[in-house]
């Protein structure tokens, strides 16, 4: 059963295993395109089971072939349907313990965050990547307070939920926020 559809790929859920299959691009020449899904697929697996070592909840990824990714069906609620100061806080707490390992989320949208058994759980790191720039980690947090502002009711008491949460787990989380507000700058002049 088809559970969701993104740009590179389609989710399926069959029993209690979610599979992600990246799709081909008929617009890219077929030898780099499966390079392409194939390095991708492999990353996305790696910075996954990475991001757990971090005591970043992820789902445990079950078996990995050259364009299908299987895991775990992670049981509970989408953020984006739940948020609130609270969970925002936790969001933060995550995200710096995943700053702090060199991991970019790369989509850090309420879409892509469940709360499973209490905890906040990061999911679809198909963008992810290892970096550990502040401009990198500023893009990714300027991502997550775009969600908020654009979907979410009081974000301004949402992103301040976060902040508390990833200063006090990120030791560099002022630099970060600060690149935020320069990120924000230099968007409204595009």
């Amino acid at each position: 059963m088809e559970i969701g559809r993104g740009a590179e790929a389609v989710i399926t859920l069959e029993g209690g295993t979610v599979k992600k299959l990246r799709l081909a691009k008929s617009y890219r020449q077929p030898a780099l395109d499966l390079r392409i899904r194939q390095e991708r697929t492999l990353r996305e697996a790696r910075i996954t089971s990475e991001a757990r070592k971090l005591g970043v909840l992820t789902p445990i990824i079950c078996d990995i072939s050259r364009f299908e990714l299987k895991m775990e069906k992670i049981e509970g609620e989408k953020i984006k349907d739940i948020i609130n100061q609270d969970l925002s806080r936790m969001v933060g707490e995550t995200v710096g313990r995943l700053h702090l390992g060199g991991i970019i989320h790369g989509d850090l949208t309420t879409s892509n965050m469940i709360l499973s058994y209490g905890k906040i759980c990061l999911i679809d790191f198909g963008l992810s990547f290892y970096e550990k720039t502040v401009e990198a980690q500023g893009v990714d947090v300027h991502v997550y307070f775009q969600t908020l502002e654009s979907t979410h009711d009081h974000p301004e008491e949402l992103i301040e939920a976060f902040i508390a949460g990833y200063t006090q787990t990120y030791p560099a989380a002022e630099a970060v926020l600060q690149r935020v507000k320069e990120i924000k700058a230099r968007g409204r002049y595009l």
